[in-house]
């Protein structure tokens, strides 16, 4: 199972999120990791690509048709698990 962690700046954005939003979030990570675990590319809808013009190692994903989330890959810290870092959460204005 991936692991994770969130920056400050994650969970202050996460937190103002609505309620609806966050499910929609939420939904999306639960298919995020399932495509970690498989060791298959990420579904079409995630999206997952890096960031263009952002700094190297930096991912978005899309949730919502006006929601992304920022993310990096950190040190593994359960041996052959991913560790996901996640920068920043909400529409497409967190893009660099």
């Amino acid at each position: 199972m991936p692991t994770y962690e969130p920056s400050p700046e994650f969970l202050k954005a996460y937190s103002a999120l609505s309620p609806e939003q966050k499910k929609k979030f939420r939904r999306a990570v639960e298919h995020f990791i399932e495509d970690l675990n498989s060791g298959r590319r990420f579904r079409i809808g995630l999206r997952v690509k890096g960031i263009q013009g952002g700094p190297d190692g930096m991912f978005e994903m899309t949730w919502a048709p006006n929601g992304r989330a920022i993310f990096s890959y950190g040190d593994e810290i359960l041996e052959g698990e991913p560790h996901i870092i996640w920068h920043a959460v909400g529409t497409h204005a967190i893009l660099p």
